[in-house]
């Protein structure tokens, strides 16, 4: 049984909406503009979704420099934007869950807070939520400091809330910034890279959520 928590820090990608068709279709575009084209599974790419974008194209390509990663890195912004979120779609029973829980709810993913808050509008889901953030310009996950920042700006403290995410670097981002953590089955992190962090909880629907 899960109790409630005064705040509920939520991963995007893969914990309240499944993404991956779009992020993935937009790395192959990018992939497909470069020189070696190099050919990478849905999968392989999936497992990269909620880390930076530096991560990805950088183990791909570990000879580019800086800036030519950089030029890769605009591109697919532009691009993803570009594709309107059209092959993007809220989890089922996601709204219900939001809709539902007491206490404060917060944002603590990868995407920068403009892109965060424009995805959270188009789906409907940005009402729920008290403080929107994303990761402008600091450490990414597995780095605490997006979730640190969502904590701040509600005037919480760790031991106040509960960090719901799908990854590996969700749940060692979690444990570094003190908070309670929560893995969803259903998102793109493996089974066991998720439990090596021994979540507090580990639900496959975020109306378990509720269950308390």
């Amino acid at each position: 049984m899960i109790p409630a928590f005064p705040v509920y820090l939520f991963d995007l990608d893969g914990t309240l909406l499944d993404s991956a068709p779009d992020i993935c279709g937009t790395v192959q575009q990018v992939l497909s503009a470069t020189d070696e084209r190099p050919q990478v599974s849905f999968e392989f790419l999936k497992g990269y979704i909620g880390r930076h974008l530096i991560d990805l194209f950088g183990d791909l390509y570990p000879h580019y420099s800086t800036e030519r990663i950089d030029r890769m890195i605009a591109d697919y912004r532009s691009i993803y934007l570009s594709r309107g979120h059209t092959r993007t779609a809220v989890y089922p029973g996601v709204m219900e869950a939001l809709s539902a829980l007491p206490g404060r709810k917060a944002t603590a993913t990868t995407k920068g807070t403009p892109t965060t808050r424009a995805v959270l509008e188009k789906f409907g889901l940005l009402h729920y939520f008290d403080h929107v953030q994303g990761t402008d310009g600091f450490p990414c996950k597995p780095a605490p400091d997006v979730l640190l920042r969502s904590i701040e700006a509600l005037g919480a403290k760790p031991e106040d809330c509960i960090f719901v995410g799908d990854s590996e670097a969700d749940m060692e981002a979690g444990r570094r910034a003190g908070v309670r953590i929560c893995s969803v089955s259903y998102g793109y992190g493996k089974a066991e890279a998720l439990a090596k962090w021994n979540p507090d909880y580990q639900i496959s629907d975020l109306r378990e959520l509720l269950a308390n």
